[in-house]
């Protein structure tokens, strides 16, 4: 058993959540019970999550995708009023940490994602949020997507950019759909993200560049792991991850 600051303030420093302006406050959102014994992950608080989480008579709820968004009515009512009430009645605690999850350089979404991709050399490029890598041979677009599918569990979204293959690939997790004309400017072969918007396409045909969407979910399932497995490790604490199934 450990104390719920003891675990909130070593993620606030392992994420370094000084350094970001986010949409959302990171850190805990929700506390309820000071004592932890067992962490559950998952990508998003939602209603599902908090219930899953309960039948594993979890005491935290950590998430990359937590509540209180910029611009997001304020009042603790409706969907989120009954969010926040399941949390209290089962005394979990939640936190959340959104784009420090991201761009953790060893713990981090995108990090995870290229290691699991098997790209080299991966870093950010340009963007903190960007990041960047290299295939050892270059790879023809189907193989890619194989490997993508394999990693995330579904099928993505191509839009192509041309005939060729793939040596040099780009990507942020989640909704970055914006900056695959940055990942164009930089000479990529490709970029990956979670979600695609109506302009990708012709970006992508026009910029020469293939877009490739994989999911807003299904990209960002690695970090929150992670943590949640380094949590395990350091603390007296047990840890299960909750895939909750988001097609989009």
């Amino acid at each position: 058993m450990t104390a719920l600051y003891e675990i909130i303030d070593y993620c606030d420093a392992r994420l370094a959540i000084d350094r970001f302006e986010d949409y959302c406050p990171n850190g805990l959102q929700v506390e309820a019970s000071q004592k932890i014994e067992r962490i559950v992950t998952g990508v998003t608080a939602s209603l599902a999550l908090i219930e899953a989480a309960v039948e594993m008579k979890a005491d935290l709820l950590l998430v990359h995708h937590g509540y209180f968004w910029k611009n997001e009515a304020a009042p603790l009512a409706g969907m989120k009023g009954r969010r926040v009430r399941a949390l209290y009645a089962s005394n979990m605690s939640l936190a959340a940490y959104h784009l420090p999850l991201d761009a953790h350089e060893e713990l981090g979404n995108n990090a995870r994602l290229g290691a699991l991709l098997g790209c080299s050399d991966s870093r950010p490029v340009g963007e903190e949020l960007l990041w960047g890598g290299v295939f050892p041979a270059e790879l023809a677009v189907d193989v890619l997507l194989a490997r993508i599918q394999g990693c995330t569990g579904r099928e993505p979204l191509l839009l192509p950019g041309g005939e060729h293959g793939v040596h040099r690939l780009a990507w942020c997790t989640g909704g970055a759909q914006a900056w695959v004309a940055k990942a164009a400017d930089l000479g990529f072969d490709a970029y990956l993200t979670g979600e695609a918007s109506e302009s990708s396409f012709h970006i992508a045909a026009e910029r020469g560049i293939h877009f490739i969407a994989a999911g807003h979910h299904a990209t960002e399932r690695y970090g929150i792991q992670a943590l949640g497995v380094e949590l395990e490790n350091k603390f007296d604490i047990k840890h299960q991850f909750i895939d909750v199934f988001n097609p989009v």
